[in-house]
């Protein structure tokens, strides 16, 4: 059995660089601005045999009520209340500041276990505020350094009772063969990668809320409240999904901000890494030219494509604006034919059946194999319909052979006579006709050429 551990502390003390640590890579963004990390994220953490799980969280800030600081901090206390321990950090080399104290004695009050860890501890200039740490009364602190790796033999020493207990070496345990043998072997279910991305303030963070069931991400009227990509585990219907809220997606001309640059790059890892994905649109502003943008990143990722209009109940004619948003598909996106759109209202909660319906529906598309005998049928008949064009001195091409190289996406390859004389129209007419009759809709489609080689040839 697994435990839970929460780091919490004030802005810009190392908070997201010790996650980073602990879970062994560079999932959470880490800048010098303080309040990086607004949204809280987990990760599977482990320290030599201990494994747990870590929740990164926003740092703990004083403000109004209705301010934004203030729902990062209902988000760490939500954080705090779940974990098993808590780690309150504090910059050593800054020393112990009012703030520092104020979040102790909050935290002194709750029933979840407290460790100080003193971060910053590299060098002499971190002794000072380690030893100021004592007179917040949560017992020894702990001296770490997260970025340069010091210190974590303590903090393991530390975490160790919240553990499991040890198994004694002696004690007889079952293999995994002999598991197998009295279980038989367990089905792995891969879970759906699933990203929710779009510009910002479409309400991306609302949908994934909605979907949750729980106000799991921080929301608001303010723009570009997500900088974090926050990938959640959840289940749909029986289905593992991993579930991503990605920060706004803006022009590129209009970022000049080195920590919205990495927010960016965060999105477009997401997008690399996911299996579908949801591009959200604005129902007052249908598929500008930055949505676009973005949707012909993820068709040339090849990852399957699923358009959420948001906010549609704010629109009085739906149906020129569906025909609007149509007609733009057609003519902007024409290399993916039948992108599933789906109307919704996140705040209100309509539309998320028919949107995971969808989502469902087309990753089953993008993992579709087609026997090679079907293919070479189809290839004949479409061949026989309208054959290749012919060469000079009258010779036609011939397309002799085709079968699936892999799916996700569906990617094909067929065997011409000669690849590189194949008009590109003729490939759009086999792309279409695969499309149409293997109902491969809403999908990228790869289709590459390849010549047979001559075993005579040397």
């Amino acid at each position: 059995m697994t435990f839970t551990v929460a780091i919490v502390g004030r802005p810009n003390v190392g908070k997201s660089t010790l996650f980073n640590r602990l879970v062994g890579r560079r999932d959470a963004i880490v800048h010098d601005t303080p309040g990086v990390t607004r949204d809280r994220r987990e990760g599977e953490a482990t320290l030599f045999d201990l494994n747990f799980r870590i929740f990164d969280t926003a740092g703990l800030e004083e403000a109004a009520p209705d301010a934004m600081e203030s729902r990062m901090r209902s988000q760490t206390e939500r954080a705090v209340a779940n974990a098993d321990l808590a780690l309150l950090l504090i910059d050593a080399r800054a020393g112990l500041t009012p703030l520092d104290r104020h979040f102790a004695q909050a935290l002194r009050k709750g029933r979840t276990p407290v460790i100080v860890v003193a971060n910053k501890c590299e060098g002499r200039a971190g002794q000072p505020g380690l030893l100021e740490a004592y007179e917040l009364g949560l017992g020894d602190p702990i001296a770490l350094s997260a970025e340069h790796g010091e210190g974590l033999g303590e903090l393991y020493d530390a975490l160790r009772p919240f553990g499991p207990e040890p198994v004694a070496e002696d004690e007889d345990e079952p293999d995994d063969e002999a598991i197998d043998e009295v279980m038989g072997p367990e089905e792995v279910v891969r879970p759906l990668h699933m990203a929710v991305v779009g510009r910002p303030n479409v309400g991306k963070s609302t949908i994934v809320n909605r979907l949750l069931g729980e106000d799991r991400m921080l929301t608001g009227p303010e723009a570009g409240l997500t900088r974090d990509a926050i990938a959640i585990p959840w289940e749909w219907n029986g289905r593992p999904v991993r579930l991503v809220d990605t920060a706004g997606l803006r022009r590129r001309a209009t970022i000049s901000d080195s920590l919205e640059k990495l927010s960016v790059a965060d999105t477009l890892e997401s997008i690399r890494m996911a299996n579908v994905v949801v591009l959200v649109l604005d129902s007052q502003a249908i598929l500008d030219k930055q949505d676009l943008t973005i949707a012909r990143m993820v068709v040339e990722e090849g990852r399957a494509l699923v358009i959420a209009i948001n906010k549609w109940d704010l629109v009085d004619d739906k149906a020129p604006a569906l025909a609007r948003l149509s007609d733009r598909l057609e003519t902007s996106l024409p290399q993916v034919r039948g992108v599933p759109t789906v109307t919704m209202s996140a705040l209100a909660g309509r539309g998320l059946d028919k949107l995971m319906a969808a989502v469902e529906k087309i990753y089953e598309t993008w993992n579709r194999r087609i026997p090679t005998s079907q293919l070479n049928r189809w290839l004949e008949e479409m061949t026989e319909r309208h054959p290749p064009p012919a060469l000079q001195g009258g010779r036609r091409l011939r397309l002799r052979y085709m079968t699936q190289a892999k799916a996700r996406p569906p990617t094909f390859v067929a065997f011409v006579s000669k690849a590189d004389e194949l008009p590109e129209s003729y490939v759009r007419y086999l792309v279409n006709g695969l499309r149409q009759t293997f109902a491969l809709d809403g999908v990228p489609i790869r289709f590459n050429l390849r010549k047979r080689k001559n075993p005579y040839a040397d």
